[in-house]
């Protein structure tokens, strides 16, 4: 059951983090708004009437600190993937099959995935001062958006990255000691498991 919560929740993120890395809405003004990946331009009081081009390229990516947070995301975006699929079918299989440990299949791979994606988000601000969003922004400086406003493609970053970076503790077992013994709190497996203390 809890094997089979933490695929569904790996898989959730995993589709929240492309959403946001798809998302053209990472900052904005009235009449554009940008994303790590794409950006849109509207006439003044039409947003319906969006002309939106990708970045086809990391060549085609304004600023070498938006480069590197694109790197980074998508890296953090594939590990998710690769961890979300692996833990349903980790959750699927017979319980002969994949033993059922504590703490998940791959743990160190969700820890260096929010990694990733927290550095991916702490790094693209800087491009803000590239000449690109400095034609867009004005005022704009590293970490100040000038005249953009945060866009919701970028809080849904964050708030992934918040997520993604608890997914690895929820799996960590819980111990408690009583009495010269461990108890391991085992979800996983459903059971108490009491573990007498070696004395040195």
């Amino acid at each position: 059951m809890l094997s089979s919560m933490r695929a569904a929740l790996g898989l959730s993120l995993t589709c929240i983090s492309a959403l946001s890395l798809i998302s053209p809405a990472w900052f904005q003004t009235p009449t554009f708004s940008f994303g790590i990946l794409t950006y849109c331009s509207w006439p003044q009081g039409d947003s319906w009437n969006q002309s939106c081009m990708t970045f086809s390229s990391l060549e085609d990516i304004p600023d070498f600190a938006w480069k590197v947070s694109a790197v980074m995301l998508l890296g953090s975006w594939l590990l998710l993937a690769f961890n979300a699929i692996f833990l349903l079918s980790w959750a699927v299989a017979p319980k002969g099959l994949c033993p059922r440990g504590s703490g998940g299949p791959m743990p160190g791979v969700q820890t260096v995935a929010a990694t990733a994606m927290i550095v991916g988000l702490l790094v693209f601000p800087i491009g803000l001062a590239s000449p690109f969003v400095k034609e867009v922004c004005e005022a704009s400086s590293m970490y100040h958006g000038g005249k953009c406003q945060l866009g919701w493609g970028y809080i849904t970053a964050i708030l992934s990255a918040v997520l993604v970076s608890l997914l690895p503790i929820i799996s960590w077992p819980h111990t408690t000691k009583v009495q010269g013994r461990t108890i391991i709190f085992s979800s996983a497996t459903e059971r108490i498991i009491l573990v007498p203390e070696m004395n040195k």
